[in-house]
C-alpha cells in the first residue's frame, strides 16, 4: 500500500484518508474516489490529497478485520460486522471469558497494522457485551500479513471465548452464636441470594446451626438432593485450616483444597469439596454486596472451570479491592456492582399544593392519568432499579391515583416543613435497600412530561471513574430536573433542612456536576398554580 499526498487528478481509485469539503459537499474519510469525486475537489481548487494507493496483495480493512476475528472467535462468541477497519466480537451468553493470551500477545506482535484488544481473561460477563475488538490501523495490510495471524489462530481454537454459567442451584449453611443478631443472618442471606442470581444460581436452601464442627458435618450430611454447590457462612471468621468450619467439612468427608487467598477483601475464603461438589467456606466480606474475592472464585465456578490453588494464588495482582480513601470523599467511593450500577428512583409527592388552591394536583388529570402516575410510569419504565414513593400531605389520595404501581413507599409526616423532610425520609428508604443502590435519581411528582428516556440518559451519564457524581438535565443550557445523586452524596442529602431542596449542594460540588443535554420541555416542566395546569390539558 502507497500512502501519501497526491495529485488530485492521479486518485482516481484510491482510499480518501481525511475527510474533505467541497462547497456544500462533504467526501469522508475512507472513501474510494471516483470520476465525479475527483471533479468536485478539482472544482473546489484542491490540488493534492492525502490518500492511499492500495496494491494487488492487499486485503482492505474490513475484509482482514472480519477474517481475523472471526478466527479469533470461539464457542459462545460471535464476531460482527466489520467497520472503519474494525470487527467487535461478542458473548452469546453470560458466562466468564477465556482467553489465549499468549496467542493473542502473539498476534499483536506480527504487525503494528494489525491489533487485538481483549478485556480480562476469566473476566464475567453477559449475554452480548463486547469481549474483543480487532483494529487493523491502516487502510489495508498485505496479505501476508493477515496469514501470519491466521496461522497463529488456527494453532489454538476457541481464543476469544465464553464458558457459559452451568450452575443452577446452591444450598447456604449459616453458623451461629449467641451474640449473633438474627437481622445480621437475614441480610446475609439476601446478600449472598442476590450474588448468586446474578450468576443464574437460585439459592434453594438455608440452614442454620451453632458454630461447632460437628453441628457444621451434620448439615453437610443432610446437604438437599439437586444442590450443585454448598456455601458456608460462619459466625467467626475461619482463622486456620483446623478451624470450625474446615474441620466440619473434613469430618463430613470432604477434602480442603486451599484456604486463603491474596485478594482482599477475601483473603479468609475457603476451597474445598464432598465429593464431585465444591463447597465454599466464605470470608466475612461475604455479607457485603461490595466485589470481593469470593465473586471471582465463585464466577469460576458457577461456569464450570476448574479452580487450582495455583488458579487462586494468581489472582493477588489486581487483587487489591478494598477501598483506598486516596482521594477526598466523596470521590473515593467505587460502584458496587460489577455488571451495571443499581439506580433507585426516588418520586417526591407530599407537597401541599399551596398554589394550587383547595385541589391536590398531584391527583389532578392530565392527558387521561394522574400527574403524579405520569412521573411513577416514566420511573417504573426507566432503567431504574428500585422505585420509591414518598407521600406526606393526602397520603390515600395520592396512593389511590397510583392505582396499586408496583413501588415502595415511604412517608413523611413533617411534608409542612417543604421539600427537604421528603428528600431525607426518600433517602433514608433508598439507605436500607438490600443490596445497596449506587446512586439515586430524584423526580418531581408535579413533573408530568419527564420520561423513562430522559431519566435513563441521566442513568447512562453517572460515571465515578469521569468524577461524574451528579447528573442533571439542561434544556437550551437552563438546569432542570430530575437530578441524580451518587451514594457519596446520601448522608449529605439527609441533613437538608427547609424547602430549598439541594441547590446548594450542586453549587459546592461543580467539579462533580455533569450536565446532560436533553430535547423537549420536559426537564423544565413543573405544574404550580391552576392556569398552568389548565394550560397544560389545553394543550
Amino acid at each position: 500500500m502507497k500512502f501519501g499526498a497526491f495529485p488530485v487528478t492521479e486518485t482516481e481509485g484510491m482510499i480518501l484518508a481525511h475527510s474533505v469539503r467541497c462547497s456544500d459537499q462533504l467526501l469522508k474519510k475512507g472513501l474510494k474516489l471516483r470520476a465525479e469525486d475527483i471533479k468536485a475537489l478539482t472544482q473546489a481548487g484542491h490540488k493534492t490529497v492525502y490518500a492511499a494507493s492500495l496494491d494487488e496483495t492487499d486485503v482492505p480493512e474490513d475484509e482482514a478485520a472480519a477474517y481475523l476475528a472471526n478466527a479469533l472467535a470461539g464457542q459462545h462468541a460471535h464476531a460482527n460486522a466489520p467497520f472503519t477497519g474494525r470487527a467487535n466480537i461478542h458473548a452469546t451468553e453470560g458466562g466468564v471469558l477465556t482467553l489465549n493470551e499468549d496467542l493473542i500477545s502473539a498476534i499483536n506482535a506480527v504487525d503494528e497494522a494489525i491489533t487485538v484488544a481483549t478485556l480480562t481473561d476469566r473476566e464475567m460477563v453477559h449475554d452480548q457485551q463486547m469481549l474483543a475488538t480487532v483494529k487493523i490501523i491502516p487502510f489495508a495490510v498485505s496479505q501476508e500479513l493477515l496469514d501470519q495471524t491466521l496461522e497463529l489462530a488456527a494453532v489454538k481454537t476457541n481464543v476469544v471465548s465464553v464458558a457459559p454459567f452451568a450452575m443452577r442451584r446452591a444450598d447456604l449453611i449459616l453458623t451461629t452464636q449467641p451474640h449473633l443478631k438474627p437481622s445480621l443472618l437475614t441480610k446475609a442471606e439476601h446478600v449472598i441470594a442476590h450474588r448468586l442470581q446474578a450468576l443464574g444460581i437460585k439459592l434453594t436452601s438455608v440452614r442454620h446451626c451453632a458454630h461447632d464442627e460437628g453441628e457444621v458435618a451434620d448439615c453437610l450430611a443432610e446437604t438437599p438432593d439437586g444442590s450443585d454447590i454448598t456455601l458456608i457462612l460462619g459466625a467467626s471468621a475461619t482463622g486456620d485450616r483446623c478451624d470450625v468450619v474446615p474441620a466440619g467439612i473434613v469430618a463430613a468427608g470432604g477434602t480442603i483444597k486451599h484456604f486463603g487467598m491474596p485478594v482482599d477483601p477475601g483473603n479468609l475464603l475457603l476451597l474445598a469439596s464432598i465429593g464431585k461438589r465444591p463447597v465454599l467456606g466464605l470470608p466475612g466480606c461475604a455479607r457485603s454486596p461490595r466485589l470481593n474475592g469470593t465473586d471471582w472464585v465463585l464466577q469460576r465456578l458457577a461456569a464450570g472451570l476448574e479452580i487450582r490453588a495455583t488458579d487462586i494464588q494468581a489472582m493477588g495482582v489486581g487483587g487489591l479491592l478494598k477501598e483506598i480513601p486516596s482521594r477526598p470523599q466523596p470521590r473515593a467511593r467505587k460502584i458496587s456492582n460489577t455488571s451495571h450500577p443499581r439506580v433507585a428512583a426516588i418520586i417526591l409527592a407530599a407537597g401541599q399544593s399551596r398554589r394550587m388552591g383547595k385541589i391536590n394536583k398531584l391527583t389532578e388529570m392530565v392527558n387521561g392519568r394522574p400527574m403524579v402516575a405520569h412521573v411513577a410510569d416514566a420511573a417504573l419504565s426507566s432503567k431504574a432499579d428500585e422505585i420509591i414513593l414518598v407521600t406526606g400531605h393526602q397520603k390515600n389520595e395520592v396512593l389511590t391515583a397510583l392505582g396499586g404501581r408496583p413501588m415502595t413507599y415511604a412517608h413523611n409526616p413533617q411534608f409542612d416543613d417543604g421539600q427537604s423532610g421528603s428528600v431525607r425520609a426518600g433517602i433514608k428508604a433508598v439507605s436500607e435497600l438490600i443490596p445497596p443502590v449506587d446512586a439515586a435519581i430524584i423526580l418531581l411528582g408535579d413533573m408530568p412530561w419527564v420520561d423513562a428516556d430522559l431519566i435513563n440518559q441521566l442513568i447512562a451519564a453517572h460515571n465515578q471513574d469521569e468524577d461524574k457524581y451528579i447528573c442533571l438535565p439542561t434544556v437550551d443550557g437552563k438546569r432542570g430536573n430530575p437530578v441524580l445523586w451518587d451514594a457519596a452524596f446520601f448522608p449529605e442529602l439527609q441533613t437538608l433542612e427547609g424547602d430549598v431542596g439541594a441547590k446548594h449542594l450542586i453549587a459546592e460540588n461543580a467539579d462533580l456536576v455533569c450536565e446532560v443535554a436533553v430535547a423537549g420541555h420536559g426537564a423544565l416542566t413543573d405544574i404550580d398554580t391552576p392556569q398552568m395546569l389548565e394550560r397544560l390539558n389545553r394543550d
